[in-house]
């Protein structure tokens, strides 16, 4: 994940592929595919594949999942836990709201300890219970659900001498029969089960105890985990995520791996909360492991760990893939960490981890695996060093330390790097020059973009020089959870599959979304305490993935009619968690002609505010003085305007952030700004707008003074743009490349002989397609799976209206007319002959 600002953005088996496409049972007549297809008119096109060609081959790992946990996707997520802060860790330094009570409330005499009484140096605070007191757990959101007949696993360590009364019950009392424990001595664990006698979603699970009691660990489990496990998965989201038959399983991040302290949790370090995801810290027994301050502003418990990750990869037959930090922080921190000791342990650190997925029972790190229940080797072959750095020349100089160390030991293992957290820019450039001259094996890439970009750039990686490393696509979403977002991203998927010699390894993120907690969006699938569905855009990962064939067959296809119109809107001024001033702002035509000029001496009435941030004139100057707004845009104009030279004058007033300059504004959603000290004014960059999604045009890295008056001066001009700093040209660009909506590839799978014929119809217009095989040899008639929706249309707990549609097509030959519906997926499997 990128942070600067914290913004809401918004095959294994072959029966499974082929039932997955044939379940269907109507019969669709030749030419007449989507006659039932509302009209938003009809364009022609023509798709030839050439199966004389050989295409790039496909590996088995092209599309992954990503997994980090943010929107509280491990604990209240997949991790089946359902007593939150069961170890009495919360603190404010996980969030200002916590305690170390958060989600208990308490009868009697009781308080949490942190002594040396405690049950272990890593598990420093237990809770102290008085005779005769009590404490009851509200799980997470409405309480715990319980399923009747379901069996709930209870466990506790204690250090007592008492007989404590355990239950389980709602506001309409018992949901189980309550159980007795006898305690003895020092801590032990104890543990009970539990039968529901019926089902709730507000549940809460209550221990009291007759004499004095200290108490940690209250861990309530289903018993129905994902493959059944102990220390388990929550069975339903795991479920959701094997239904993908990802090839790949990255983890554990994100902005967990590349930010806060990379020392140890222990007293050394003073026991430090905000800790980079160090992998250490997750193995062994759940009551020994670490806890940590959550980036994204909750606990984590690490009951999900590398081990579990490990063990869930290899569940759903995915490969394992682990990021391990590289000792320089980004995600809007930026620092580099100069300790050599420290630097070596890590390093150190990660050949343990090899050790730990592939050594023998008889090494160190593989006897402790197998201690924990694997004795066979979980099978690492690839690892990432860092995500999305922000100094590449500091990151790099650390990751080729890594690398060689991971080298000289362990030859056969693939170490990845990365570009930073953009798909272009001075830091991009940057990083890729580094990599390739280095020879790196592999290069992670991520960006989030909007609908349009993804539809742009196709192409992107078409003209990626094959003698350089290969590509990792590890993050990538187009900022929204509807159809018309998944349509973006499966147009942008057919430009991976055809790029597959470079393109090596895809995954969109994030992949968990708790509705209750989201700090990110779009999220892949969504979930609440009861169920779990999948989004738009999980239905067209889903849709790829079991689909993917071994080998690209070459295919051409003709574009749409299209006319490009030049940059044309308002303008207008904004600011993001941050005070500024804004004076003499001038708009003039190209032929000089006067559109615009306010230098504040009277009122703003030329101005429309947004509703967001507090806008007033205040000595001669627009200033907007909520230092914690968000968006605050404010325009003037007509959006008709076009080739016009804009002035102003801005003044950082106070704040994390610089200041943002809009053009070409059509309302609030589509617009050009330029952001001058975003990304927690460590970033200068133009980004565009379309429908409310944002894309980066052009970046350099660069920081705003406060107090200091900047003069700016944005000069557009058809479809070109140049920008000027204190009368220094910073950059230009020209935006004028098409948003193509219709995309195809064309693949083979050689264990059925089937052509999978995959297209992209990202408009409201049906697309009439004449579609030549070259020649092939193939059956009459081929399996079809469609997704089509309206483009606003979103899956959510109750409706789903982006799901699979599978039918029969009877009209396929040589040459052969297929209508493609208006917004929608398509994939054609074809037998050949």
């Amino acid at each position: 994940m990128t942070r600067g600002r914290r913004r809401t953005r918004w095959r294994t088996g072959l029966g499974a592929a082929v039932g997955f496409l044939l379940a269907g049972t109507a019969v669709l007549p030749p030419t007449a595919a989507a006659d039932g297809a509302e009209a938003g008119g009809v364009t022609d096109y023509t798709v030839t594949v050439d199966p004389t060609r050989t295409g790039a081959a496909i590996d088995d790992t092209m599309y992954g999942v990503f997994f980090e946990d943010i929107n509280r996707a491990a604990d209240g997520g997949l991790y089946a836990e359902l007593v939150q802060n069961r170890s009495f860790e919360y603190s404010t330094a996980d969030n200002a709201a916590y305690t170390p009570l958060t989600a208990w409330t308490t009868s009697g005499a009781a308080r949490t300890v942190d002594d040396d009484g405690r049950l272990n140096a890593r598990n420093r605070t237990y809770l102290d219970l008085g005779a005769g007191a009590s404490v009851t757990n509200s799980g997470y959101g409405t309480g715990i659900t319980v399923r009747k007949g379901a069996r709930y696993d209870f466990s506790v360590w204690a250090r007592a001498d008492s007989a404590l009364t355990v239950t389980l019950a709602d506001a309409d009392g018992a949901l189980a029969a309550p159980r007795r424990v006898t305690t003895r001595g020092g801590w032990a664990r104890y543990t009970a089960t539990f039968t529901a006698t019926r089902a709730s979603t507000t549940g809460r699970l209550s221990v009291a105890t007759g004499r004095a009691a200290a108490l940690d660990m209250v861990s309530l489990f289903p018993r129905d985990t994902y493959n059944g496990r102990t220390n388990g998965l929550r069975k339903d989201l795991a479920e959701k995520i094997a239904a993908l038959k990802p090839g790949f399983v990255r983890f554990p991040g994100g902005c967990l791996v590349n930010t806060g302290s990379m020392e140890g949790y222990d007293a050394a370090s003073g026991y430090q909360r905000k800790r980079a995801y160090q992998w250490k810290d997750t193995i062994g027994p759940v009551e020994q492991r670490a806890t940590n301050a959550n980036f994204w502003g909750y606990n984590q418990s690490y009951g999900l760990g590398y081990y579990e990750y490990f063990q869930f990869s290899e569940d759903i037959g995915a490969m394992p893939l682990p990021v391990v930090p590289a000792l320089v922080t980004g995600c809007g921190q930026n620092r580099a960490t100069d300790d050599e000791a420290l630097l070596e342990r890590h390093i150190q650190d990660t050949l343990d981890l090899i050790e730990f997925a592939n050594g023998p029972v008889t090494s160190e790190w593989g006897r402790k695996r197998a201690r924990m229940g694997h004795p066979k080797p979980f099978h690492l072959t690839h690892l990432e060093v860092g995500n999305e750095e922000n100094l590449p020349e500091q990151f790099f100089a650390r990751f080729k330390e890594f690398r060689a160390a991971v080298e000289a030991r362990h030859p056969d293992v693939t170490v990845i790097s990365n570009s930073g957290p953009d798909d272009s820019g001075t830091t991009f450039d940057t990083a890729w020059k580094l990599n390739k001259d280095a020879d790196v094996a592999m290069v992670d890439e991520h960006y989030y973009n909007s609908p349009q970009w993804f539809l742009q750039n196709n192409d992107r990686y078409d003209s990626y020089d094959r003698g350089g490393p290969e590509v990792f696509l590890g993050e990538y979403a187009s900022g929204g959870d509807t159809f018309a977002n998944a349509l973006a991203e499966g147009a942008y998927m057919t430009g991976l599959e055809r790029n597959a010699d470079i393109v090596k390894l895809a995954s969109y993120a994030p992949l968990l979304a708790r509705e209750d907690t989201v700090q990110w969006r779009p999220d892949m699938i969504w979930f609440d305490d009861q169920k779990a569905w999948g989004s738009a855009s999980y239905e067209v990962q889903k849709l790829f993935m079991r689909n993917v064939g071994d080998r690209v067959v070459p295919s051409t296809a003709t574009a749409t009619p299209a006319t490009t119109a030049p940059i044309s809107g308002a303008v207008g001024l904004s600011t993001w968690a941050t005070s500024a001033a804004y004076d003499d702002v001038r708009v003039t035509g190209a032929d000089g002609a006067g559109l615009l000029a306010d230098d504040f001496s009277g009122d703003a009435s030329q101005w429309t505010t947004s509703g967001s941030g507090s806008w007033s004139v205040q000595d001669g100057q627009y200033v907007q003085s909520d230092e914690a707004a968000e968006n605050t845009m404010v325009t003037a104009g007509d959006p008709a305007w076009h080739d016009y030279d804009l002035h102003v004058k801005a003044t950082k007033k106070a704040g994390k952030e610089g200041f943002l300059v809009a053009f070409g504004v059509q309302d609030t959603g589509n617009y050009y700004w330029w952001n001058l000290g975003g990304w927690n004014n460590t970033q200068t960059a133009v980004e565009q707008a379309v429908n409310g999604g944002k894309s980066t045009l052009v970046a350099k890295p660069g920081s705003i003074e406060t107090g200091r008056a900047y003069d700016i001066d944005i000069k557009v001009r058809g479809h070109q743009v140049t920008l000027y700093l204190d009368g220094q040209e910073w950059a230009s660009f020209e935006d004028d490349k098409p948003a193509e909506p219709f995309r195809q590839v064309v693949t083979r799978d050689k264990k059925t002989g089937d052509l999978i014929v995959k297209v992209v119809n990202a408009q409201d217009a049906q697309a009439r397609t004449r579609v030549d095989l070259g020649g092939a040899n193939v059956a009459r008639s081929a399996a079809v799976t469609t997704l089509a929706a309206a483009p606003n249309a979103t899956n959510t707990a109750t409706e789903t209206p982006v799901a699979p549609v599978t039918s029969t097509f009877a009209g396929v030959a040589d040459t052969f007319t297929y209508t493609f519906p208006a917004n929608s997926v398509t994939f054609l499997r074809i037998e050949q002959r």
